[in-house]
């Protein structure tokens, strides 16, 4: 809808608009100019003229190395866009403004892995890093024919603009910049919308009442849709920065949340703010845990685990009791069971090896399949623990809804009143099951150990007797057999066997 907003402020917010960047002092990257990947990547770069944004390789860990554009004067060095995301380089390789004008991105073999769009016949003159963070191809005139502005990946900057069209991909991780689970894009009919990888949206404007609509992110901090006449449709942030200050950027997170953050540019403007990459009050969606929750898909977090937002206002994955993560360095990958499920062929179902754990204002909506009504929560607990196909069972006003693995949209938040009742196997009966595992495992190890001492001891009996009939100059006709003797059976590993030498001779 049409935000009617006073006048002075739509005056205010076109004095903000972006003004063209070609008044900017240009450091110009000339024709034929080259950098290559290597552990001092990061030092050697193409730098915008105030220092603060850096143009060149930065090493990701041990994986490898990212063509990406930083804030390059703090000691983070926030990665605001980047090439190739998908395929780290390794060292040896090189970025080069080609002779015909085009940024190509060869890996240590010299294979182009990445480069510039056609430019529609137009040869760039030079390049420049600007100190908007905007990497620019420009003709001999100055005029932009390409920019990194108009390619973002997860971020973007003041005086950056989002196109009809244009979309921003989370990373995968926090320190894994390929593509991740979520993105941002401003549709074709003017919507603004977040969606999940498998194509559900959980957060839009809804505004899409018409074509020809740009996200405007200007040098205040204000981010909104403006239609193609300059109509202001919907404020997406409102908070305002002073960027003489203050860092500010605006990043689709790999937990699927588009939030702006601001960073001291000194110490004295850092009073009121850490050193480090602060968090402004408004984001969105404010409730990923509650915004993302469909039929299909595992949720905000992976399968078999739940999601929960924290005092820090961010989101986090935890496993329900009896699961574990799959992954400890990629939570988002979800949990799995780490006890024996029920058996189904039994004829008892094993009801009494199972408990149930309780979890206040928790539940894993759209995975049931059966729901009661007029019961109460001991007939819930007792019809979950007798069904073997029962995972978890969640109770609410006198209903119960009983739910199959895996279990997806898990959410714990105060503002529901469901309780999950989690169906675990009893630990004293799983650790009984640990120890006899263990007993086994004992008892084979000493049968091996005892085979191998009668073993031993067979052989060198033989090498007495055969020296002390060699000195009393005897003649043996020595004949040794091997007999094999079952000495015991292992409950998985089959029979263990003992190999004894059998002496016969004669003596002459």
């Amino acid at each position: 809808m049409n935000l009617q907003l006073p006048y002075c402020f739509c005056f205010f917010l076109l004095l903000q608009l972006p003004f063209s960047t070609n008044g900017q002092a240009y450091k110009n990257v000339s024709l034929g100019s080259s950098l290559t990947a290597t552990a001092a990547s990061g030092d050697l770069s193409w730098t915008s003229p105030s220092g603060e944004f850096a143009f060149g390789f930065q090493q990701v860990g041990d994986a490898g190395y990212l063509l990406a554009i930083w804030f390059n004067k703090i000691p983070e060095r926030t990665i605001v866009w980047s090439a190739n995301r998908n395929n780290l380089t390794q060292r040896g390789s090189t970025v080069q403004l080609t002779a015909d004008g085009q940024l190509v991105l060869n890996d240590q073999s010299g294979t182009r892995i990445w480069t510039t769009p056609y430019l529609g016949g137009s040869r760039a003159a030079y390049g420049a890093m600007l100190d908007t963070g905007n990497f620019v191809l420009a003709g001999q005139a100055g005029d932009k024919l390409w920019q990194s502005f108009d390619q973002p990946t997860d971020t973007l900057l003041p005086t950056q603009n989002l196109n009809s069209g244009g979309e921003l991909i989370a990373p995968y991780l926090e320190k894994n910049y390929s593509d991740g689970r979520f993105k941002l894009i401003l549709q074709r009919d003017g919507n603004l919308v977040m969606y999940t990888a498998a194509s559900n949206a959980y957060w839009s404007t809804q505004s899409s009442i018409g074509i020809g609509y740009q996200l405007i992110f200007n040098q205040s901090g204000y981010m909104y849709l403006v239609a193609s006449n300059g109509t202001i449709l919907n404020q997406v942030f409102s908070n305002p920065v002073s960027l003489q200050d203050l860092y500010l950027r605006a990043t689709i997170d790999y937990d699927g949340v588009f939030r702006q953050y601001v960073y001291p540019k000194t110490a004295s403007s850092g009073r009121r703010w850490a050193r480090a990459w602060s968090t402004l009050p408004k984001f969105v969606p404010s409730n990923i845990c509650l915004a993302i929750s469909f039929p299909s898909g595992s949720g905000a977090c992976g399968f078999n685990s739940y999601c929960k937002i924290g005092d820090d206002q961010r989101p986090s994955c935890s496993c329900p009791p009896g699961y574990t993560f799959l992954d400890q360095n990629d939570v988002t990958k979800g949990c799995i069971q780490m006890f024996i499920s029920q058996d189904c062929s039994h004829p008892s179902q094993e009801t009494d090896s199972f408990e149930i754990e309780d979890m206040l204002n928790t539940n894993f909506p759209h995975t049931d399949y059966e729901i009661f009504g007029s019961v109460d929560e001991d007939w819930c607990r007792q019809s979950c623990l007798s069904d073997c196909y029962c995972a978890v069972a969640t109770f609410m006003d006198r209903t119960c809804w009983k739910k199959r693995g895996p279990l997806a949209n898990g959410v714990t938040d105060p503002g529901i009143s469901d309780k999950a009742l989690m169906k675990v196997r009893k630990r004293n009966r799983t650790e009984e099951l640990a120890q006899k595992k263990s007993a086994k495992k004992s008892d084979r190890s000493a049968l091996i150990i005892s085979g191998s001492v009668l073993l031993g001891s067979s052989i060198f009996l033989i090498v007495l007797y055969v020296f002390f009939t060699n000195r009393q100059k005897q003649k043996l006709n020595l004949n040794v057999f091997l007999y094999t003797y079952p000495v015991a059976k292992a409950d998985e590993c089959g029979p263990i066997y003992l190999v004894l030498p059998i002496i016969s001779g004669m003596m002459c």
